[in-house]
């Protein structure tokens, strides 16, 4: 084992094993709602709560726990991290009452905190600049990997097994995990003596506000949430609290920040942390209305509409390796440029293929495109963000880099879910009047406020659900059931291709942005004496890459 001390190989696979644990639980949670439901006797806000809670934590603390790994060491934060995560998916797995879950959710949110901004950090430092492209693009392959593994995993478990076996799972990973990081990833300098509480306060506050209320405003009609906040209020006061943070960051630019805002004054990490919002804010406006359409239009259970979302992600995973090590050799700009067309053109493709009766394989096109583009995106999007940042910065710049991905998740998902609703709402209500006529007189007006509460959101996006909620007859339900799921699937497939214009839209903003990256893409042969490198390269005691 010693001789795996420090191999850049071992400690990259032990990363990959820790942050697919953590990314896996924002999307596993979500096929085991009716399980929940029965079992906990949770009501929908509970329910909501116990899918949020991990990634309202998570998020907010990152810039946190970036800088905890600076003072204590990031080996250090990183076994913690999955010993946090550990402990918290047994308690998960444990709960009895909705509210031991809930906590239990926000303690992984903690764990994963402390874990993931390590791994981009420990990755610069383990490898060196010429094997990092390819390094980035194992992890990035895993990073897309692990979300839509989530609800064909839960699925699995749930179906064989219960709700539990979803967190407890990742029991025996994590402590491979603990064992692996014990004996191969090597110890790491600590930089700087203490942590900013003033800014650690003012950023988790701030960002707590904004990533709540971009979760929770569409629930409540972007407006008041009780007689005193609003979301507004709350959007508001966060991005206030952000402003304080950022002015207060600047008067401690010399004194240990939380957040060194020279990471900003290089134009290509300001552009990459943008891609990176704006890469996974499409992931995101993707994800959720073609997951809605599998199963809410094709009627497909959330393990078949996983399956379907499988092949883009095993090409992604397949694909990133290679374009990470094509980006070692003749630079990542024009990679990422390329990328990011092929992902808006696969997107496009789906756009324009997509029906109320479309088969699976008919999606294929379109997916395995944009699997394509977002394989060649991932690993290029990182080592270009990742090039250029001392030692001194890699921490703070994954936490940046960590807090970029997950907030354009967070916003893409709260955009795309307001813009469906208001694109199916124009559209459904419409066309449940003009067929109305085609159903029994005496339940006209039921379908037609049935097909009105999928629009304004009072009910879910199942319109036999919608017809039930309403109390129709049984009789007559099944009379105008397929009536109902044909207004629907056609309302909603409408809906769906002005919907993803705002992702194909975003991706070219961010394929043309990358024009502005500086040229300097071709890495240097790797120094043959050590202590060669130039002022970028961290100064790391591993072993080189074999």
């Amino acid at each position: 084992m010693r001789k795996l001390q420090g191999n850049p190989w071992a400690v990259l696979v032990t990363l990959c094993l820790g942050f697919f644990m953590v990314l896996l639980d924002t999307t596993i949670v979500n096929i085991a709602i009716p399980s929940l439901t029965a079992d906990l006797g949770a009501s929908f806000d509970e329910i909501l709560w116990i899918v949020n809670a991990y990634t309202l934590v998570f998020a907010a603390l990152l810039l946190v726990g970036s800088r905890l790994g600076d003072v204590l060491g990031r080996r250090s934060m990183l076994i913690t991290g999955v010993l946090v995560f550990t402990v918290a998916s047994l308690l998960c797995g444990l709960a009895q009452t909705s509210e031991q879950l809930i906590g239990a959710r926000a303690l992984q949110g903690v764990g994963g905190m402390l874990l993931l901004p390590q791994t981009l950090a420990l990755i610069t430092m383990v490898f060196p600049r010429e094997k990092r492209g390819t390094a980035f693009g194992v992890w990035s392959g895993v990073a897309g990997l692990a979300p839509v593994a989530g609800p064909i995993v839960g699925g699995v478990l749930v179906d064989n097994a219960s709700w539990r076996w979803i967190f407890y799972v990742n029991v025996p990973i994590g402590l491979a995990v603990l064992a692996l990081a014990v004996l191969v990833i090597p110890a790491t300098p600590r930089i700087g003596r203490s942590i900013d509480p003033l800014g650690a306060l003012l950023s988790t506050a701030g960002l707590t506000a904004v990533i709540y209320a971009l979760i929770e405003g569409e629930r409540y009609d972007w407006g008041r949430i009780n007689a005193v906040f609003s979301i507004p209020l709350l959007l508001g006061a966060g991005l206030l609290l952000l402003a304080l943070f950022v002015a207060d960051q600047w008067w401690r630019r010399d004194r240990n920040p939380l957040l060194p805002l020279g990471l900003f004054a290089g134009r290509d990490f300001s552009v990459m942390a943008f891609v990176t919002t704006a890469v996974l804010f499409s992931v995101a406006a993707l994800l959720l209305p073609l997951t809605l359409y599998l199963q809410s239009v094709l009627d497909l259970s959330p393990l078949q509409a996983g399956l379907v979302l499988a092949p883009p992600s095993i090409v992604q995973l397949l694909i990133a390796p290679f374009a990470g090590k094509l980006a070692d050799r003749v630079g990542g700009k024009f990679i990422l440029f390329g990328g990011l067309v092929l992902f808006a053109t696969g997107f496009g493709i789906l756009a324009a293929t997509a029906e109320a009766d479309s088969s699976r394989l008919s999606l294929m096109p379109g997916l395995l495109v944009a699997g394509v583009g977002m394989g060649a995106v991932f690993a290029p999007m990182n080592t270009l963000a990742m090039r250029g940042v001392t030692v001194q910065m890699a921490g703070a710049a994954s936490g940046v880099i960590s807090l970029a991905r997950q907030f354009g998740s967070v916003l893409g998902g709260a955009a795309v879910g307001a813009l469906l609703q208001a694109q199916l709402s124009s559209r459904i209500v419409v066309a449940a009047s003009d067929r109305a006529g085609e159903v029994p007189p005496g339940v006209r007006d039921g379908f037609v406020a049935a097909m009105r509460s999928i629009a304004d959101g009072s009910a879910s996006f199942s319109p036999l659900a919608a017809l039930a909620r309403l109390g129709i007859p049984e009789a007559q339900r099944a009379q105008v059931s397929a009536l109902a799921a044909e207004v629907f699937g056609r309302s909603f497939t409408e809906a769906l291709r002005p919907t993803l214009l705002l992702p194909i839209a975003t991706l070219v903003v961010a394929a043309l942005l990358c024009l502005l990256l500086s040229n300097r893409d071709a890495v240097p042969a790797a120094p043959e004496r050590p202590g060669t490198e130039d002022a970028t390269e961290p100064a790391t005691a591993v072993q080189q890459v074999r």
